[in-house]
């Protein structure tokens, strides 16, 4: 199939799990989802991806966000591996990691690549919103690891520029700055949108408080 892109709808799926069978976007319901996946268990990198996604639980909560691994080992590996990431992690992993043995959720979101490895999944990451759209696609060397702190960053941004007209400028972080965006230009209407004001670096940049702190 071809490649998925950013504003497609997220394949659903139904498929094993270490928490049972997942109905995807049942699963999800109203929440935002993270979905990602990792080459094999029992591997160091992932080891360290996963407790990490254990330890900002409260963190995904806080945004509304739900997240689920994959890979393609069975719900057994992913029984027997649990535990070693609980006890090398020092976390609780309660998140679901999905057995795709068949492939078939790989196959749906194009998670194998001949190119660097014909059996397993590449290091793959979705950020998919509560109307089920795909708004963020990572994909990793399976030797890097991936950063949650910049998956945390780009679900900030996404879900304060849904909300207000403005965008976010490169490293960017909650708090901090935002940009109006270019296609609001009535000047009435910036003022009601951003009545703590704006500085005009340039007509087309325009700086102003992040609206919703």
């Amino acid at each position: 199939m071809a490649s998925l892109r950013l504003g497609d709808t997220a394949p659903d799926f139904e498929q094993a799990s270490s928490q049972g069978l997942i109905r995807f976007h049942e699963w999800l319901g109203d929440s935002w989802g993270i979905l990602f996946s990792h080459p094999a268990d029992f591997t160091p990198v992932c080891t360290t991806e996963l407790g990490l996604t254990a330890k900002l639980k409260d963190a995904f909560s806080e945004r509304n966000v739900k997240v689920i691994a994959l890979s393609v080992d069975t719900v057994e590996r992913h029984s027997q591996w649990i535990p070693d990431i609980n006890t090398t992690q020092g976390t609780t992993v309660d998140f679901p990691i999905l057995a795709d043995a068949d492939r078939k959720v790989s196959e749906l979101y194009d998670l194998i690549h001949p190119n660097a490895n014909s059996t397993l999944t590449v290091r793959s990451l979705f950020v998919i919103d509560p109307a089920k759209k795909i708004r963020l696609i990572i994909t990793y060397p399976a030797s890097t690891g991936r950063n949650f702190d910049e998956i945390l960053r780009v679900v900030d941004s996404l879900q304060l520029t849904d909300h207000h007209s403005v965008a976010t400028p490169g490293n960017w972080k909650d708090g901090d700055d935002v940009v109006i965006v270019p296609s609001l230009q009535d000047p009435e209407v910036i003022r009601q949108k951003f009545p703590k004001g704006y500085q005009a670096v340039t007509p087309y940049l325009r700086l102003t408080p992040q609206p919703n702190r």
